[in-house]
Parts: structure tokens; C-alpha cells; sequence
């Protein structure tokens, strides 16, 4: 049976190396001074439906999550990576449909040693 004659299937939205520039963080240099970050969005949903209608409204639109995500990581400011975290992936999950969003966000040079530090949280319905 093929994905068009009603096999079900999970797509998988991926969004790689999304970079923007944020408040973040709590010490006086970091709140005063943009940063940027690296965000990673893997969004899972049912897209059986949109296999079958080719139909822009059957499927999830990246675009439109992804221009929310810029919106609050561009004009917020946050303390804490695993606040900004948290929030992308609330907004990630906010459709309905949307079975799992799972985000990583990379706060490069953050570390003297390292390339960055990043942090993943994930939701699942």
C-alpha cells in the first residue's frame, strides 16, 4: 500500500540551524548585548490527509510557525536558555495536530572552551 492510498504516516517537519539574535542570559554584559543563538525545530505530525488532497490547508505550515518563532526570539529578552527553550517549543506545539515538537537551541561561545551550549526540550501529544 503507498503513503497516497491511505497508509498513515508521521511527517517530520525539520527547520536546521535557524540563527537569530537575542537577550540571553543573566550576567550584566549579556543583558545589555544581543547574542546570537542557533535554533533546531523538529515538529512531527499526521500528514496522511495532505498526502492524499495535495492541499495547502491539509498540511502544518512551517512557514507561518517558523515567522513566530523569529517574532518572540528577535523582540524578547530571557535569563534563561531553558525559558527561550521552552517557549519556542510551545509555540512549535501550538497547532493541534502537531504530535511531538522537540527544539534545540545552541548559545554559541557561551563557553571559554567550547563551540556552544545548547539545550533541547521536547512535548508530545
Amino acid at each position: 500500500m503507498s503513503l497516497t492510498t491511505g497508509a498513515y504516516s508521521q511527517a517530520i517537519i525539520n527547520v536546521t540551524n535557524l540563527r537569530l539574535r537575542t537577550f540571553i542570559g543573566f550576567n550584566p554584559d549579556e543583558r545589555e548585548k544581543q547574542q546570537d543563538v542557533v535554533i533546531n525545530i523538529e515538529i512531527h505530525y499526521p500528514a496522511d490527509k495532505s498526502f492524499q488532497t495535495d492541499n495547502v490547508a491539509d498540511a502544518l505550515n512551517y512557514k507561518v510557525i517558523t515567522k513566530k518563532v523569529i517574532q518572540h526570539v528577535e523582540e524578547g529578552r530571557f535569563l534563561l536558555l531553558e525559558k527561550l527553550v521552552a517557549d519556542v517549543v510551545d509555540i512549535c506545539s501550538e497547532h493541534p495536530s502537531v504530535t511531538l515538537a522537540k527544539v534545540t537551541i545552541d548559545k554559541p561561545h557561551a563557553l571559554r572552551f567550547a563551540d556552544s551550549v545548547s539545550l533541547s526540550l521536547e512535548h508530545r501529544r
